[in-house]
């Protein structure tokens, strides 16, 4: 094995950074750019990364490649928080370096090993290696530089149930024993694998933890297993059309490796989530963060030198009925500013003005309506519109599909499509949607979190207004507070 060049890996981090850090003015000038979210300082991102609460710090690594605003070489980008809304931008933790990972240092987890930070990625060989994508280690006892380990990779190869599609492993401790599933595939059948290990550098290949029907996509990338109440949630990344995120519910045997589904959804059912990961941090929570972009979409902020970012922190959670919660974390709270309420407006077709002179691009807002007596009727609140009415998106419930909607088809720039994610409203429940609005990007949570929509848009600059819709007859909002939130980047994060 070679030995690690620690010197060359510390020079190529710091010019990668510097080269970076000099590109991120010219990120912030874009309108587009992001207020409130986690963002690299330019250049591209997309994973999220080796999430973990450490030494109480929050970290938050990712994919990045510092010299584009395209895919390239992975790098991992690296930021850390004492809140989950501030962030702190750090040197690069991983650049490629070495013979088994110089074609990039690929999607992973991070664990707190007796008090050394560990990443576990996976390792791009180049061209002709026998193995291409194999399993590394990097340790850190500060948490803000990284080392990679001798021993490298301490996964060489993929087992007889993978193939050499064989990458992003996320590991966790469990009863003294280190496991780690890892994303892979068979003959056309997608799959889970799993190791354990005493030490997290010898690996014993324990067997296939749940693999796909053959419609869920070429690869299960970005695996996450994890126990949720009385349950096990196991989640992949398919990347497939209206299943870029699946999670499942079920049962999970350590002895015999083998996951058991019970129920199965998404996420998130926005076009621009992927590739999420969670944690646990100190009390408890399960956390978890998604990259707010997607695979082959239009990126108009690469013209300023930037794209990708995260979605804000969610806690998951079992409700009662045994569906999965998804909700922003209660730390956001701290960006509002002044509250503006609105009390028992009855909203009808064709009607607008609603809500005054309320604008802004943004915004946080949590809205209750009552159902409306047509079955037919769409209604909800519309968002970043123009003044002569040819800009908007669209937060809505169509009320006969049962299905909360996010309409982009008028949001500016590469605007296309509707998000749809089924919600059934028993007699007398009322709608409530929680959004975020963050210039160009849209994040909407209903009813305890049972739905959940996540989008970038690209409005004009001046598209601002805020209202409220109902597509035939009336409805009634019974509540509405909106919140203008403070920038995370002005005096709040470095």
């Amino acid at each position: 094995m070679d030995k690690i060049r620690e010197e060359d890996h510390n020079q190529l981090i710091n010019q990668a950074y510097e080269n970076v850090m000099g590109l991120q003015q010219q990120a912030a000038a874009d309108p587009h750019r992001l207020q409130f979210h986690m963002m690299a300082p330019a250049n591209w991102m997309n994973d999220p990364n080796g999430l973990i609460q450490f030494k109480g710090e929050y970290h938050l690594f990712y994919q990045h490649h510092p010299y584009s605003a395209k895919w390239g070489p992975m790098h991992w980008g690296h930021a850390v928080s004492r809140d989950l809304v501030c962030w702190e931008h750090l040197p690069i933790a991983l650049a490629p370096s070495e013979s088994f990972d110089l074609d990039g240092c690929f999607s992973g987890s991070a664990v707190d090993d007796e008090g050394t930070l560990t990443l576990m990625y996976t390792g791009i060989a180049p061209e002709g290696s026998l193995h291409r994508q194999i399993q590394c280690l990097a340790m850190s006892e500060d948490g803000r530089t990284f080392s990679k380990f001798d021993g490298n990779p301490v996964i060489g190869a993929p087992p007889v149930d993978g193939s050499e599609d064989f990458r992003d492993p996320k590991a966790w401790k469990h009863e003294g024993q280190w496991y780690v599933v890892i994303g892979s595939g068979k003959e056309g059948i997608r799959n889970v694998l799993l190791y354990r290990s005493a030490d997290l550098r010898e690996w014993q290949y324990v067997g296939v933890v749940a693999e796909s029907d053959g419609t869920q996509g070429a690869i299960w990338e970005c695996p996450d297993l994890f126990a949720l109440g009385d349950k096990y949630v196991l989640v992949v990344s398919p990347n497939v059309e209206k299943a870029k995120n699946i999670y499942m519910i079920g049962d999970f045997d350590y002895t015999t490796g083998k996951f058991v589904q019970e129920s199965m959804g998404e996420l998130d059912y926005g076009f621009d989530y992927y590739a999420a990961q969670s944690f646990e941090d100190d009390t408890g929570r399960r956390i978890v963060i998604g990259w707010m972009d997607i695979w082959g979409a239009n990126m108009p902020t690469q013209a300023y030198g930037w794209a990708g970012a995260m979605t804000v922190p969610r806690v998951l959670s079992l409700l009662p009925d045994g569906a999965l919660s998804v909700l922003p974390v209660p730390e956001l709270h701290s960006l509002r500013k002044e509250p503006t309420c609105f009390n028992n407006i009855v909203v009808d077709s064709g009607s607008s003005g609603y809500l005054g002179e309320l604008r802004g691009d943004c915004l946080e807002l949590i809205a209750e309506f009552e159902l409306p007596e047509s079955r037919n009727a769409e209604f909800g609140l519309k968002v970043r519109c123009s003044s002569d009415g040819r800009e908007e998106t669209r937060f809505g419930y169509r009320v006969a599909e049962g299905e909360l909607i996010v309409d982009r088809s008028r949001s500016g720039l590469d605007a296309s499509g509707i998000s749809r994610c089924g919600l059934s409203l028993p007699d007398g429940e009322t709608l409530k949607l929680h959004i975020y609005l963050d210039r160009s990007s849209v994040e909407v949570f209903s009813n305890e979190g049972r739905g959940v929509i996540s989008n970038r848009i690209y409005p004009g600059q001046d598209s601002l207004g805020v209202d409220l819709y109902v597509s035939e007859g009336r409805v009634r909002l019974i509540k509405l507070e909106v919140w203008k939130l403070k920038p995370i980047w002005n005096g709040c994060a470095k």
